[in-house]
């Protein structure tokens, strides 16, 4: 599967000789939709998902990283994927040159459906009771997870977005947790203790892709869940408050290297079993290019393999088209229709029934960067066509 890859008719412009974003978005028509503002993002928050691409690929950002830019660019605009990311050195270019923007857009858009997700709100979550009496005090015990999996997520965008997501969600969950009334210490045995010193919320991340990705993820993994470089001069006030994003108690990630489009159905089957959010980011439309049959029964495969209740994220670049051939004829549909005929239409449905009811549909998504943001190239805002659904 071509992982999320930026349009080939744009060129990147060259890095700016300060670490500044690129803040002025390019042109556009049309109202925008309503999406969360960037500020109401923790800029903090922002900064430690773009230093984690820092310091997960250091040597890449020390040396001249420009000419193996343009070589991916050169075989993205050929549409030649398989050359663009036969190696590991592409690979992690590629990762930290795009992903950073992306995941930091990809994060907007979690924060913004939140309220539509509901991942941790009944949506087939798990819940586990590690401790506590079966009485309201002893929901400390009370463990719930998620399971998400990217598909053509490989470069880490969606991943780390993720991350950041969950660290917005458990310091939440924590305050509620703070807020109840405090157990003495008589009434709490060690199964209890135990049970409140583990993570109220976790999840699962599963990304699968084509290309391979495994040692990039693994990078991001490493730095996801372990404390930030420090200088050697830093303070001692510094290094107490140096925690890293989250603990491998909360979140663990995992690749797998297939072949969605020839994947056999029970794989697919498999890798999305109990999965409660399903992806597609900026890899959809590249499906229909390579192959519109493919892309449709990978669909209804999909559409088999997942729960009721099951969520499906799509997001791509806003006005992607696919060309079919009908009877000799060909013709160019938006990416969206086809998607919906495919889910909504009777390529989603089983024996009559309903198969997905959509929930939001936006095709002009903004993501804006803040000012303040600071990374050693440039970083770009994004417009993205965003569509969720909901499995029934």
């Amino acid at each position: 599967m071509a992982p999320p890859k930026p349009k080939a008719k744009q060129t990147t412009k060259p890095p700016p000789k300060r670490s500044k974003p690129t803040t002025k978005p390019s042109s556009s028509k049309g109202k925008e939709p309503t999406a969360t503002s960037p500020s109401q993002i923790p800029l903090d928050l922002q900064q430690l998902l773009l230093n984690i691409f820092a310091t997960s690929f250091p040597h890449r950002l020390d040396s001249d990283i420009k000419p193996l830019l343009q070589e991916i660019k050169g075989h993205l605009f050929n549409r030649d994927f398989a050359a663009a990311f036969a190696k590991q050195e592409f690979l992690e270019a590629y990762a930290v040159r795009w992903s950073p923007s992306r995941a930091l857009g990809y994060l907007q858009v979690l924060e913004g459906l939140r309220g539509d997700l509901e991942l941790f709100d009944g949506n087939g979550v798990e819940d586990k009771r590690v401790g506590g009496d079966g009485d309201r005090d002893g929901m400390e015990g009370v463990r719930k997870r998620c399971k998400v999996v990217c598909l053509g997520g490989g470069a880490g965008a969606e991943i780390v977005a993720l991350a950041g997501w969950m660290k917005m969600m458990k310091k939440e969950f924590e305050q509620e947790d703070g807020s109840r009334p405090e157990r003495k210490e008589d009434d709490v045995d060690e199964t209890e203790a135990t049970a409140a010193s583990e993570p109220n919320i976790s999840m699962e991340i599963i990304a699968i892709d084509i290309a391979a990705w495994g040692p990039v993820v693994d990078k991001l993994t490493h730095g996801i869940i372990t404390n930030p470089p420090l200088s050697a001069y830093a303070s001692a006030a510094a290094k107490q408050a140096n925690t890293a994003l989250l603990s491998s108690g909360d979140i663990n990630i995992s690749f797998h290297q297939h072949d969605i489009l020839n994947l056999p159905p029970d794989t697919l089957s498999h890798a999305l079993q109990d999965a409660n959010l399903v992806t597609i980011m900026f890899t959809l439309n590249e499906l229909y290019t390579t192959s519109l049959p493919l892309t449709q029964s990978f669909l209804l495969h999909l559409t088999k393999s997942l729960h009721l209740g099951a969520i499906l994220l799509v997001v791509d670049s806003p006005g992607s088209y696919s060309t079919v051939s009908l009877n000799g004829a060909e013709k160019r549909y938006p990416m969206h229709w086809l998607l919906e005929y495919a889910l909504l239409g009777t390529g989603g449905r089983d024996e009559g029934e309903r198969g997905w009811v959509k929930v939001r549909g936006e095709v002009g998504w903004w993501f804006r960067l803040q000012e303040g943001l600071r990374y050693p190239i440039e970083l770009e805002n994004m417009r993205m066509q965003v569509h969720l659904y909901r499995r029934v």
